[in-house]
């Protein structure tokens, strides 16, 4: 195909920069790395290795000076000078899938939400695989699709989609398209307006046409409201635990049940025999069927999948039971709506490993569960002032630790036989750590010092 563009800057030189990089490289692209960050040395390892040039602690005044577009990080903010500067000259600034996607001739399956993106992503992905399909797993997840494209195309590709990549989608389109829930989170780069975060999850039915398929939670207050206001071009497909759906998939008699209009016989399975089990993985385990099913997946390999899936690192993960106390890592869980469900899980008396970077956390919705299932705080941050003016006098001790280590031994020092620690800390990793996964590793290299 022809080059769309000729000359790029791409902002921010980690997993999403890098593999636009690459791309562009490879499709003979004149292209320019620039990141106002040090740029981490196995990052900078590729850049030479495949001649990009590039700059770090800075940008140069006359970035821009040839750039016909911009390929911009999700971590770059829109109100960045250089994204504002860019703009105002007429630049395109777009993401690094926006870029990717037209070297691709696949479908694309896209799942977003504020929770359970992951999860539900490789659930997707393990599904179609198990189908034998040509399929790849890209975005959010670890690999940018460009990287991928790098190596090797195919018939469809899985993709976790964040808010943040959804702001740089314009041309763009998911053939199917998942929207999990909406609950607040990263608001402090959306001004503090959850209906700016409501838009921009909503930007993942961006472009789609009738042959295109929208999967949702009709259980989520959030999205059902703004149906309401305006449908999109696609075909609709709701699940829901609550109430039975004429199309789609809900619960019956502790029954999963998928029915497609299209289908003569509807689909279903005991949640008991469900590899993911709790509430919330009820959900992500639908809204992977359906979409499974919305591809003509047999009905035996979905229920297979749904069977033998294995979870995901740092989500509600087992580390190791010390003395009778269990040890939970769920590090993934960096917004409060996620530590919710942990903590709804749990059967057992919890010390509660908590902190980070708060993103306008209300920690309010957490009062009745930390009241009922918590019965000591262990904060992990720079800054705990928070969580402990939130839930102060609801559990019986609060204490402040600065590392993993600390946190897991003064967790372990107050737990005893058939208490659980579980660290779900509701925030951010970034003020003691590079980021969750290093956070969740930190935890467990802890417990099995103990």
């Amino acid at each position: 195909m022809n080059n769309k563009y000729h000359h790029i800057v791409v902002l921010g030189a980690a997993e999403s920069g890098i593999g636009a990089a690459l791309l562009a490289k490879q499709k003979g692209i004149e292209v320019y790395v620039s990141d106002v960050q040090n740029i981490k040395p196995h990052f900078k390892a590729e850049l030479v290795a495949a001649g990009v040039e590039f700059e770090e602690g800075k940008h140069r005044d006359d970035l821009l000076h040839n750039a016909d577009c911009v390929v911009k990080s999700p971590g770059v903010p829109d109100k960045a000078p250089i994204v504002i500067e860019a703009r105002k000259r007429g630049i395109p600034v777009i993401n690094e899938i926006e870029f990717a996607a037209p070297y691709s001739k696949a479908k694309f399956i896209c799942i977003t939400g504020t929770n359970g993106k992951t999860t539900t992503t490789l659930l997707t992905y393990h599904m179609l695989k198990k189908a034998g399909f040509d399929v790849g797993l890209a975005g959010n997840i670890g690999v940018s699709l460009s990287r991928a494209l790098t190596v090797s195309d195919h018939q469809y590709f899985v993709l976790e989609v964040s808010s943040f990549q959804l702001d740089g989608l314009y041309d763009f389109k998911a053939d199917i398209a998942i929207l999990l829930n909406i609950t607040p989170d990263h608001l402090d780069r959306y001004d503090y307006e959850i209906s700016n975060y409501i838009y921009s999850k909503f930007r993942i039915t961006h472009n789609q046409t009738a042959n295109s398929t929208f999967i949702f939670c009709a259980d989520d207050e959030t999205i059902s409201h703004e149906l309401e206001k305006k449908l999109p071009a696609s075909n609709l497909i709701p699940f829901s635990i609550k109430t039975k759906q004429k199309h789609g998939a809900w619960l019956e008699n502790e029954q999963l049940i998928i029915n497609l209009n299209n289908q003569q016989e509807p689909y279903n399975m005991s949640i008991f025999d469900l590899a993911l089990q709790g509430k919330h993985n009820i959900y992500n385990s639908m809204a992977a069927s359906v979409a499974a099913r919305v591809l003509d997946i047999r009905k035996e390999v979905v229920r297979e999948s749904l069977m033998d899936f294995e979870n995901i690192e740092h989500r509600l993960e087992f580390v190791a039971k010390v003395h009778g106390i269990e040890f939970i890592n769920d590090s993934k869980a960096t917004n409060v709506n996620s530590t919710w469900y942990a903590l709804e899980s749990m059967t057992t008396p919890i010390i509660w490993i908590a902190g980070g970077v708060d993103k306008g956390n209300d920690y309010s919705m957490l009062s009745e569960m930390v009241k009922k299932n918590v019965k000591a705080i262990v904060c992990l941050g720079k800054d705990n002032r928070r969580i402990h003016e939130a839930f102060a006098g609801m559990v019986d001790r609060i204490i402040d630790t600065s590392s993993a280590r600390d946190a897991v031994k003064a967790s372990y020092l107050m737990g005893k036989k058939g208490d659980t620690v579980l660290l779900s800390p509701a925030c951010a990793s970034f003020d003691l750590f590079d980021n969750y996964e290093d956070r969740g590793r930190q935890f467990k290299n802890a417990v099995r010092e103990l």
